[in-house]
Parts: C-alpha cells; sequence; structure tokens
C-alpha cells in the first residue's frame, strides 16, 4: 500500500521556507520602523522602495509556500532570534548606524538562506524546483537591497563620527555595484518591481505545471522508494487543488460557464479523486502501479486542457483584472487552510 508519507528533505525546505517568511515578515516590520526615525529624504526614499518590494515579496513568498504544498513553522532558533532582534532594535543604546547595520545582515541572512532552498531543490526534485522557483527573483531582489543598504551605512557612519555628510561620491560606487547585481541576474531585480498581482488563471497553471512535473518524475523513475515519494506529493497537490477549486474557483465561474460545463469539472475531479484512493492501495513495484498513474494523468491532463481553454477564457470575458487577482488571493488562501486540515503540514524540532 503506498503510504503519503511526507519526505524527510521535502520537509526540511518547508521548514526553511517558513523561516523565510517570518525573516520576511521581521524585515517588513523594521523598514516600518525606520520611516519613523526622521531619516533625510533620500534614505527615507530608498527604505520606503525597500518596503513596497519587501511587501511584495512577502506575498510572492507566500505563494510560494502554498505552491510548495507543505506548511511548516519556522524553528525556535529563527523565532528565538526575531525576538532578540525586535527587543534589540528598541534598544537605545543603538544608533541609527547600528540599526541600519543589523538590517544588512538581516538582508545577507535572507538571500543566504533562499540561496540555499534553491540549491536543496535542484538534489531533491524537478517539481520541488519549479514550486520554489520564484525566490530567484526575491533573493536577487534582497542582494541589491544589501547593495544600497552598505551604501546608506557609509553615509550614516561618517556622519556620526565626523558630524558631517559623507562625500556624494558613495552612491555612485551603489549604483556601480547595483549595476553588477543586475548584470549577473539579467532583468530579474527590475521585473520583480513591476509585478503585477497573480491573477486566479495564473494560480491554477502553477499548480498544473507542478503536477505534469510530479507525473514526468513518477513514469521516469524505476526506485520503488522515489515512486511513492512522487504519488505522495501528487496525492497531496492534486487533493488540496482540486478540494480549493471546488470550493472557491468552480462556484465563481458557474452563473458563466454555464451549469453543465461547471458541474463536468467536478465530475472529472471527483473521478480523479477515486483513481487516487485505488493506486494509494496498490505497491509501487507493482506494473499495475504505473498503468494506473499513465490513465490518471491522461484523465488530468483532459481536464488541464478544459481547465486552461474553455474556462479561462471564460474567466477573461467575464471578470475583471482585480476580481481575477482577487480570486486568486482567495484560492491561495483557500490551498493553505486545506493543507492545514489535511495535516500536509511539519513542525520543527529545532
Amino acid at each position: 500500500m503506498v503510504a503519503t508519507l511526507d519526505d524527510t528533505k521535502r520537509n526540511a525546505i518547508a521548514i526553511r521556507l517558513a523561516d523565510l517568511k517570518a525573516l520576511q515578515q521581521l524585515v517588513i516590520e523594521k523598514e516600518q520602523l525606520f520611516l519613523k526615525e526622521g531619516l533625510d529624504s533620500e534614505i527615507a526614499d530608498r527604505i520606503r522602495n525597500f518596503l513596497n518590494d519587501d511587501e511584495k515579496n512577502l506575498g510572492i513568498l507566500e505563494t510560494v509556500i502554498g505552491q510548495y504544498g507543505i506548511q511548516a513553522e519556522p524553528r525556535k532558533i529563527v523565532r528565538e532570534f526575531i525576538e532578540k532582534s525586535k527587543e534589540l532594535f528598541k534598544s537605545s543604546e543603538l544608533s541609527l548606524y547600528d540599526k541600519v547595520s543589523q538590517h544588512e545582515l538581516l538582508k545577507h541572512q535572507l538571500v543566504t538562506t533562499g540561496l540555499i532552498v534553491h540549491k536543496a531543490a535542484q538534489k531533491v526534485g524537478a517539481d520541488v524546483l519549479l514550486a520554489i522557483a520564484p525566490l530567484n527573483t526575491i533573493n536577487f531582489e534582497n542582494r541589491a537591497h544589501q547593495e544600497q543598504l552598505k551604501g546608506i551605512l557609509e553615509i550614516l557612519g561618517v556622519r556620526e563620527l565626523t558630524g558631517q555628510d559623507a562625500d556624494q561620491g558613495i552612491w555612485a560606487r551603489v549604483q556601480d555595484a547595483l549595476a553588477a547585481v543586475s548584470g549577473v541576474v539579467g532583468s530579474a531585480v527590475t521585473q520583480a518591481s513591476d509585478k503585477k498581482d497573480m491573477n486566479i488563471q495564473d494560480a491554477i497553471r502553477l499548480d498544473h505545471n507542478k503536477l505534469n512535473t510530479l507525473f514526468a518524475e513518477l513514469i521516469q523513475s524505476d526506485n520503488p522508494e522515489k515512486i511513492q515519494e512522487y504519488f505522495g506529493q501528487i496525492y497531496k497537490d492534486l487533493s488540496v487543488h482540486a478540494e480549493a477549486e471546488e470550493e472557491v474557483v468552480y462556484p465563481k465561474v458557474r452563473p458563466f460557464y454555464g451549469q453543465s460545463n461547471t458541474q463536468e469539472l467536478f465530475d472529472e475531479q471527483a473521478h480523479a479523486k477515486q483513481a487516487l484512493e485505488e493506486i494509494k492501495a496498490l505497491s509501487p513495484s507493482s506494473p499495475l502501479f504505473k498503468e494506473k498513474v499513465k490513465q490518471l494523468r491522461e484523465a488530468i491532463a483532459d481536464h488541464i486542457r478544459q481547465e486552461e481553454s474553455t474556462m479561462f477564457a471564460a474567466i477573461r470575458n467575464n471578470l475583471s483584472t482585480e476580481q481575477s487577482e482577487q480570486l486568486a488571493t482567495e484560492f491561495k488562501a483557500a490551498k493553505t487552510r486545506i493543507q492545514q486540515k489535511l495535516g500536509v503540514v511539519t513542525e520543527s524540532k529545532v
């Protein structure tokens, strides 16, 4: 019998993603406090830009975690670090230079953790790498913030020691550093700043792409343990995706997509859930296992084609951009809630 066991490596990545989210929230809180520090206009503008980026990146990170499919809590050591950092920030003993210096280190911690998650994903599976891909944009943007913070530190440090403004050539050096970062990452940094909120079509398509990758990985594998792992992830992802669509998306589209078309989608997902249970009862080493998986894959492919063609077209023709984005927000929130209800969650022991 195939058990939908939580894979150790996948859980470890889920915990690091939870660390990232907690640290990202801390960054936002600190930047909001910085703007109350009476900064000069140029530095305040840069901090304000950081805050706009970081609030957007928190939304991207929440999408990544929902797409990854495992909810987790940050490690105890990270939770303790956050509480100590908040207390330290309130200390009257720290100068503004000290506070910005700590913030630059926090950005460095975010970048390093994000890069480690990306490298680990390369070792676990293509579906994991696909799910966490948007982290690259956040990593590059945080790296760019680091370079600007170094320039701010030079200005604040000279001002603190001498009472005079630093040579504004420092900003030119910061811009050179930013250009170097942008050259390495292409247009990812600037594209991230222009990224619009995700619409419901994009949110559903992300799930479809991950499922297609998981099916491909399973069918190509001859290792029963890996086959079990891939099926476990398919089982969890497809169950969560289907319930979220049935709860949030299908009732919304029914008035303009039609009763019969919408009911067809409900029926297809009911058949898929039944197929999942049948496959779950088989041994992954059984020849029938892969045959059943291939049949499920074909059925899901037909379902995806219908959603991405006729249903998506109906959404574009009947929902405004704002309505589609709001539906995506509701869909992602439903997925998170369902993941928690179904036990697609892991806790850190450290």
